[in-house]
């Protein structure tokens, strides 16, 4: 019988700082509460809209790739609508072709890999 008279003072008097810690701080609770759904949790948060504005960021500068590309590629069919000989210089670059009394030379920046073929190394 002590020991839950004890055990409900102890609960009562928890209760009764957690109640004055609410009480007291009722409006900080409140106003932190609001700040992290508006800010972190909420699907319209200020998270959200900074990933959506970077990644605006990043398809404007596709656009923008694109756009180029696209301008490139026009004022390559207008040269093929208007000179003959355009066409042929397309064949040459592009797909390597050649008249039959030229040859061509295909030259490559790209490093090939090395081997080593040392017959005295030994791997243990």
């Amino acid at each position: 019988m002590k020991e839950t008279i004890v055990e409900e003072s102890a609960v009562k008097k928890i209760s009764g700082h957690i109640y004055y810690f609410f009480s007291r701080f009722k409006y900080h609770i409140v106003i932190i509460l609001g700040l992290l759904v508006v800010g972190v949790l909420d699907e319209n948060s200020f998270r959200r809209r900074i990933e959506c504005y970077y990644q605006i960021q990043d398809l404007n500068a596709e656009i923008e790739k694109y756009e180029k590309e696209y301008q490139h590629d026009t004022q390559r069919l207008r040269e093929l609508k208007q000179n003959p000989n355009a066409i042929a210089k397309i064949a040459r670059e592009r797909y390597f072709m050649k008249a039959d009394d030229e040859d061509i030379f295909v030259l490559s920046d790209d490093e090939q890999p090395t081997t080593n073929n040392n017959i005295n190394e030994t791997t243990e």
